[in-house]
């Protein structure tokens, strides 16, 4: 049963805690960065770049 996962049982769920929270933290940062075009610089698209060949 749940109730007799031993003290590896209890390290594995923390482990997996962990991994979420720093899969979390990299798709809010991902999500809230700043993909806004600088002020000074040229104009940058952020993710939705286009590549001109030629």
């Amino acid at each position: 049963m749940a109730g007799d996962a031993g003290p590896g049982g209890a390290r594995e769920v923390l482990l997996v805690l962990a991994v979420a929270g720093a899969g979390l933290a990299l798709a809010v940062v991902a999500a809230f960065g700043p993909w806004h075009p600088a002020v000074d610089g040229p104009q940058d698209h952020g993710a939705a770049r286009t590549f001109n060949s030629g």
